[in-house]
């Protein structure tokens, strides 16, 4: 390790009660947030700002708070506790209690505990790899990395950072969607234009074609397309001489052997975890073995690929479709045949993975630019273990958080919005009719896949805008994409830097925004 810049550790004691009592408080938000608002917040903004705010009190060890690694850790622990307590845990627990399998729960509840931790480890060995390059956009994590960059210098970025957040909450205020356009800015343009029309087709499409795009499962499909092309070109990045060399001249931390082995470990650990949901959920009374044993490789599967999508999706544009990609699994579930028990089970553990995984990626951006984007090998090695080991207490402390409340909320009938989407799809059942829908769907999403390539992953940002209803995003996306071409030819890209920190203060913005008003909402 560096001898002249000693990175801070997780598990000093101050520091590690600042982890434990932001993640209480994480926790909490998420559960309360996804139960009543159907949201998950990026909390992670606000636990770097309260980390600021301890860094300037003139007392003792809270000092040490200046460090901005320090403050790094605080919002790592804050937000993989909001993410996790939310969408990894509270919500796919909720899926049997709705459809009346309260015996279910408990299983279900283990096994996303596991899948969520290996969720996270995943990202971790991934990131920094020509799969999910440190260098990639994660906007979200470039957000808080700026803003805490701000708080510790001041000077004109500062500025800049402000002036990007107060446009963020303006435009928020006018119920703009001011992430989307934020991201325009720094995000991949091929990815992103493709993003942005997809939002739209999906919002206009009625009123273009007179037709739903969902009730032809059109984004389904094209989102099963591009995610088989989107599989493949990562095995071919993978198992290629090519990608090797691309690899050294690159210069990733992490090299493609790694990443087969991380793949390996990855599946044996979702296919160990499927067959515990399976044993402790009762499977075996409701399916006969050839049923359990294509049950328990589909769900392995499906959770695999559920987390390289939304990983994709992530990295690419801040947005992921989740809930979405869960649901594309559980309509394969039925046409396969699972029983309605199964399906609950295989809903839930789809939707659990993924979002950790997304959400430590972020957290590591943050952590690679505050770390000097990685100019000292040393120190960032460091930093990720620590930033991990801060990620893992988090995820602990959420789900001891889940278990002691969930049964309130239950019984008050609080849970995800989305679990009645899911349970009324289980108990309707699809017919064969969706099956050809997503073959024939999936074909263009598999060749705007291939068209695009692996790095600008346009079938995979298309699909993910089909799937989401929310037209002002994409407009904003595309506002975005048209005033960033304008802003770089007028500079002649002179001024990427500042472009960068003016989006990631419209981000903040929009986070902050979206926060506090989401915590008015439930106290009221």
């Amino acid at each position: 390790m560096n001898n002249k810049v000693l990175h801070p550790r997780a598990l000093e004691p101050v520091t590690l009660l600042m982890i434990v009592f932001t993640s209480v408080i994480g926790a909490i938000i998420g559960i309360q947030l996804i139960t009543t608002l159907g949201i998950s917040a990026n909390t992670s903004i606000v636990g770097a700002i309260f980390a600021m705010i301890l860094g300037r009190i003139p007392i003792g060890k809270l000092i040490a708070f200046k460090s901005i690694h320090r403050q790094n850790i605080v919002q790592t622990a804050i937000s993989a506790a909001t993410f996790s307590a939310a969408s990894s845990l509270m919500l796919p627990i909720g899926i049997p209690y709705v459809l009346g399998y309260e015996n279910l729960v408990l299983p279900l509840f283990i096994g996303v505990v596991l899948a969520m931790f290996v969720d996270a480890l995943l990202l971790y060995k991934f990131f920094d790899t020509k799969v999910f390059p440190a260098a990639g956009t994660w906007p979200p994590g470039i957000a808080t990395a700026e803003a805490i960059k701000a708080g510790d210098k001041g000077g004109k970025n500062a500025k800049v950072l402000v002036g990007g957040v107060l446009i963020g909450i303006v435009g928020s205020v006018l119920k703009i969607p001011m992430s989307a356009f934020g991201v325009a800015f720094i995000g991949n343009i091929w990815a992103l234009t493709m993003f942005g029309i997809g939002l739209l087709l999906r919002g206009y499409s009625v009123q273009l074609f007179n037709i739903d795009l969902n009730d032809y499962y059109i984004p389904h499909g094209m989102m099963v397309g591009a995610g088989i092309v989107a599989l493949f070109q990562v095995g071919f990045s993978l198992f290629t001489k090519r990608a090797a060399k691309e690899v050294e001249e690159v210069r990733y931390t992490k090299d493609e052997k790694e990443i087969r082995q991380g793949f390996g470990v990855g599946f044996i650990a979702y296919l160990a975890i499927a067959l515990l949901i399976a044993l402790l959920g009762g499977l075996i009374s409701h399916m006969s073995f050839g049923m359990l044993l294509g049950f328990l490789l589909f769900a392995a599967i499906a959770a695999f690929v559920h987390e390289l999508i939304v990983g994709i999706a992530a990295m690419h544009a801040g947005w992921f479709p989740a809930f979405a990609v869960a649901f594309i699994t559980l309509i394969v579930g039925i046409l396969l045949g699972f029983p309605a028990p199964a399906l609950a089970l295989l809903a839930g553990y789809s939707a659990a993975t993924g979002v950790a995984f997304a959400d430590m990626g972020y957290d590591l951006k943050t952590g690679f630019i505050l770390r000097g984007n990685g100019s000292d090998p040393a120190l960032e090695k460091e930093g990720r273990k620590q930033q991990l080991i801060a990620g893992m207490l988090a995820f602990a402390i959420s789900a001891i958080v889940v278990l002691l409340s969930y049964k309130s909320y239950f019984a008050q009938d609080l849970v995800a919005p989305v679990n009645h989407v899911y349970a009324a799809t289980i108990q309707s059942g699809v017919t064969g009719d969706v099956a050809k829908q997503l073959m024939i769907w999936a074909i263009p999403g598999a060749l705007i896949q291939l068209l695009g390539g692996a790095k600008r992953q346009m079938g995979i940002l298309f699909a993910t805008g089909l799937l989401l209803v929310n037209p002002i995003a994409g407009w904003a996306v595309l506002t975005g994409i048209v005033l960033r071409i304008i802003f770089t030819s007028l500079t002649k890209g002179k001024k990427e830097s500042e472009m960068t920190v003016f989006a990631a203060g419209v981000i903040a913005g929009d986070a902050l925004y979206s926060f506090f008003t989401s915590i008015v909402k439930i106290g009221k």
